[in-house]
């Protein structure tokens, strides 16, 4: 019983560290990644889909679901002005079946 319920914990505790509760920072010193928006999905290594609740922010798979507490978030970014100066860059789509990334190779700044 003991075993079921550490694989039980351990099962949620996974799941909650790939959710996507976001928290914006005012300065690039308190963020996690810096994030710049490019205006064209060509040009992203993320694509981004803001959900309207929680819940619906789990995975990384580019859902975000922006927090007003830095303590509610998961991550911290910065929106930075200029691309060189960003960790990852995201566009910003419509639906959620068109989220998801385009540069794997970025994918664990979000983990």
């Amino acid at each position: 019983m003991k075993t079921i319920l550490i694989l039980l914990f351990t099962f949620f505790l996974s799941i909650s560290c790939l959710s996507q509760n976001i928290h914006v920072v005012d300065y690039e010193s308190q963020a996690d990644i810096c994030v710049y928006v490019v205006d064209y999905e060509s040009q992203c290594d993320l694509k981004v889909h803001i959900v309207d609740y929680s819940s619906q922010a789990s995975g990384n798979e580019g859902n975000w679901y922006f927090v007003d507490y830095e303590s509610q978030s998961d991550k911290t970014i910065y929106f930075v002005d200029y691309e060189s100066q960003a960790d990852i860059c995201i566009y910003v789509v419509d639906y959620e079946s068109q989220s998801g990334w385009k540069n794997k190779s970025k994918q664990h700044l979000l983990f």
